[in-house]
C-alpha cells in the first residue's frame, strides 16, 4: 500500500483553511450594567448562547456584566465608536438625546405589562431610527417589572417625601422625586447597598426584581407598591459590526434577538412574582399606597408629564398618542 506524505503544499494548503474558518469566526463583546443576578442579564446570556449555537459558532458574544467592561453612561458611546459590539442599556438613560427615550417613565402612560408593550410597538420605529443616526442597531427591548417605592419606615405621609434622600437611576425619576419634595441621588443598581450603608440615600424608586437580586431587606423594611411606570432595557449593536456578518450569520442574530424579546417579558413577568415573595419572606412590608400617596404621586406624574410634552417634538407627541388610539381599540 502506498503511503500519503504530506508535502509542503498540502500543509501549507491546510494551515490556510484553517486560518481562513478561524478569521471568519466573528467574536463580540457586550456590555451590560446590570449583575448576574438580574433577569436582564440572564436573557442576554441566553441570547448569547442561542447566537452561538445558531450559527454554529461562527459568532459568539461574551457578556460582561455588572459594569465590568464599561460603566453604564459609556456602553452606548463605546458600541457607537467601535470599542465594543454590543450594549444594554436602560432606555430612559438616554432621554438627554430625546424625550422620546423617557416616554416609558411616565407614571399613568402604561401600568401594566400589556400596555407596556404596546407603548414599545407604538414608539419602536422612531427608536429605531434615531438609533440607526448614530450606526446602531436595536435589538430588543425587555421591561421591567413595575417601579415602586422602598423605604425604612411604613410610607403614610406625602410629607415622609420632603428631604427624602431617594436613588433614582436616570433624570426623569429625578424631576419626579423632586416633584414630591424629595432629594434625588443618582446610583447605579450595583452601588446601591453601599448608598444606604454610607447614607447616601434613603429610600429608592425600583422594582420588586432590583429589591430582591439587591437584597433591600438588608437596609429598608417597606415597599410600597405604586405601579409607577414599567421601564424597559434596550439591547442594541453597531451597525458596522453587523454589517461585516454574513447574510446567514445576520438573519440567526436577528431570530435570536426576537426569541430573547419574548423571553425576556416572560420573564420579568415570573420574576415579578419570585421577587414580591422573596421580599415578603424576608420580612419587608409590601403594600399598596393609601389614598393621600396615591394623589400626592398622581400629582407629581401630572407636572412630570407637563413637563415632558413641554420637550417633546411631533413625532414623540403622535407615537404617544398612536399608542393611547390602540388602548382605545
Amino acid at each position: 500500500m502506498r503511503k500519503r506524505i504530506a508535502t509542503p503544499l498540502l500543509l501549507v494548503t491546510a494551515c490556510s483553511l484553517a486560518a481562513a474558518a478561524t478569521a471568519h469566526a466573528a467574536q463580540w463583546t457586550m456590555a451590560t450594567p446590570y449583575g448576574d443576578a438580574s433577569f436582564h442579564t440572564q436573557n442576554n446570556k441566553q441570547f448569547a448562547e442561542d447566537v452561538a449555537e445558531a450559527t454554529n459558532g461562527d459568532l459568539t458574544i461574551t457578556v460582561h456584566s455588572g459594569g465590568s467592561l464599561v460603566s453604564h453612561g459609556e456602553i452606548k458611546p463605546s458600541v457607537r465608536r467601535g470599542t465594543i459590539d454590543a450594549g444594554e442599556v436602560f432606555l430612559s438613560v438616554l432621554s438627554n438625546d430625546d424625550p422620546i427615550f423617557e416616554v416609558d417613565t411616565l407614571p399613568g402612560v402604561a401600568g401594566s405589562y400589556e400596555e407596556a408593550y404596546a407603548l414599545w410597538e407604538a414608539t419602536k420605529h422612531m427608536i429605531t431610527e434615531l438609533f440607526a443616526y448614530e450606526g446602531l442597531i436595536p435589538l430588543y427591548a425587555v421591561a421591567w417589572p413595575a417601579q415602586g417605592i422602598y423605604t425604612a419606615e411604613p410610607l403614610t405621609d406625602p410629607n415622609q417625601f420632603e428631604g427624602l434622600r431617594v436613588r433614582a437611576p436616570n433624570i426623569n425619576t429625578q424631576r419626579f422625586v423632586n416633584n414630591l419634595g424629595g432629594s434625588p441621588t443618582e446610583t447605579e443598581e450595583s452601588d446601591i447597598p453601599t448608598a444606604f450603608s454610607t447614607g447616601r440615600v434613603d429610600a429608592m424608586i425600583t422594582s420588586s426584581a432590583t429589591g430582591n437580586a439587591m437584597a433591600a431587606w438588608d437596609y429598608v423594611t417597606d415597599y410600597t407598591d405604586a405601579n409607577l411606570w414599567l421601564p424597559k432595557n434596550i439591547v442594541f449593536i453597531s451597525q458596522r459590526s453587523f454589517d461585516r456578518l454574513d447574510e446567514s450569520t445576520q438573519d440567526a442574530l436577528m431570530e435570536a434577538a426576537a426569541r430573547a424579546e419574548e423571553r425576556g417579558w416572560q420573564m420579568s413577568r415570573d420574576n415579578n412574582d419570585t421577587s414580591t415573595a422573596a421580599l415578603i419572606d424576608n420580612g419587608i412590608t409590601v403594600s399598596e399606597p393609601n389614598d393621600a400617596i396615591v394623589a400626592a404621586l398622581q400629582a407629581a406624574g401630572d407636572e412630570l408629564f407637563a413637563d415632558w410634552e413641554s420637550r417633546a417634538d411631533d413625532d414623540a407627541k403622535q407615537a404617544l398618542d398612536a399608542y393611547r388610539e390602540q388602548l382605545d381599540h
